[in-house]
């Protein structure tokens, strides 16, 4: 048991670091006005790999789940990716984007091959939802944000800054909105440095846990609700898990669900005021072939409002994978409550008892 440094209230948690952490993550929006930054364009010769894979799966038969990178050899751009995963993603400024991805020529099942083998370099593919889908689609089902059960991302409304459940999230756009959709990001790690510097008795309410709501995806035994600090300062770093303000809210449905204090709420509404500030932030317009990847400890992600296309064909959507790297950071025991387990390599993911994995080519 610790004490918080700044409560001294007993807690699970460990204690916040009482400074500003002096990390590569720790940016600003403002600080990219160049998207050379923060993207690498395929090359001829890249495409040429990938297209040889896609192939080489189809030749043989391989079933998508069964994707990886022993299956999906890239000679000399399975050695760049890696640079990515272990130089930018998990210690630089934590998110990329891979541009150029011919998806236009790609069937469905080319596309899902592709990124399912691109992905495989970055880290092991787990569940996003209680269906066992490893392979996600991002796609508007006509659903509403206020049922219970239902993703944002089943919707076309805007999504609040939050972090998915898993140490790395990749996304690849297959087609884009008719307007909007914009992808918005923004470093956690900056967000704690700005509410530490103005008001530290504010930061140190996110060290303490908060009650975020499953959607309806329960396994036995559990609440509908899980537990957890959004601030964790573990192993001498600064991990950031944020559900979502809708979840945190939505939780509070359930009559033994813990009530949000004044206090607890003034923290949040400063920590998504900093978050939505258009100087912290960066949007990322996607473009068809485009890959984002993104370090969840260390990065919000969002979307804007989007307007999409009336004809079906033509609607937004986008590939999404959720991966879980070999050599990731440690982390605390209280992210077992929502990834599973906390061993380096395997965890993350939404995995209900008797649920097989799978790899579905459409949104379902």
């Amino acid at each position: 048991m610790i004490n918080n440094p700044i409560t001294s209230k007993p807690s699970f948690v460990p204690a916040m670091p009482m400074r500003a952490i002096d990390d590569l993550a720790a940016w600003q929006g403002l600080d990219f006005r160049n998207t050379d930054d923060f993207t690498h364009q395929l090359s001829d010769a890249e495409i040429a790999e990938i297209d040889a894979a896609v192939r080489t799966i189809a030749q043989r038969r391989i079933e998508h789940i069964a994707i990886d990178r022993h299956h999906f050899e890239l000679p000399q751009f399975g050695k760049h990716v890696t640079r990515i995963r272990d130089d930018v993603l998990l210690r630089g400024q934590g998110f990329m984007v891979i541009r150029g991805l011919p998806v236009e020529r790609y069937s469905i099942e080319e596309a899902a091959a592709a990124f399912l083998g691109i992905g495989a370099y970055f880290g092991k593919p787990v569940s996003q939802n209680g269906k066992g889908h490893i392979l996600g689609h991002v796609k508007d089902l006509g659903r509403s944000i206020d049922d219970p059960t239902a993703r944002i991302y089943q919707t076309t409304h805007k999504q609040t800054f939050h972090t998915d459940s898993v140490d790395i999230v990749a996304l690849l756009c297959l087609k884009t909105a008719r307007f909007g959709g914009l992808s918005r990001i923004v470093s956690s790690i900056f967000l704690y440095n700005e509410m530490f510097r103005r008001h530290p008795d504010l930061a140190a309410e996110l060290f303490e846990p908060f009650c975020f709501d499953r959607r309806g995806e329960v396994a036995p035994r559990e609440n509908g609700y899980y537990e957890t600090p959004i601030f964790h300062w573990y192993a001498d770093q600064l991990s950031v898990f944020y559900g979502n303000r809708y979840y945190i809210k939505s939780a509070q449905r359930f009559p033994d669900a813990p009530r949000l204090t004044a206090k607890q709420i003034e923290a949040l509404d400063l920590f998504d005021a900093l978050a939505n500030d258009p100087s912290n932030y960066l949007d990322i317009e996607f473009k068809p072939g485009d890959i984002q990847l993104i370090h969840n400890h260390v990065i919000l992600h969002d979307r804007t409002d989007y307007e999409d296309w009336p004809e079906p064909e033509r609607k937004r959507h986008l590939l999404r994978l959720w991966l879980c790297p070999p050599n990731g950071r440690p982390l605390p025991p209280v992210f077992a409550g929502r990834y599973g387990g906390t061993e380096i390599g395997n965890r993350g993911g939404i995995v209900l008892p008797g649920i097989p994995m799978t790899a579905p080519l459409e949104a379902c």
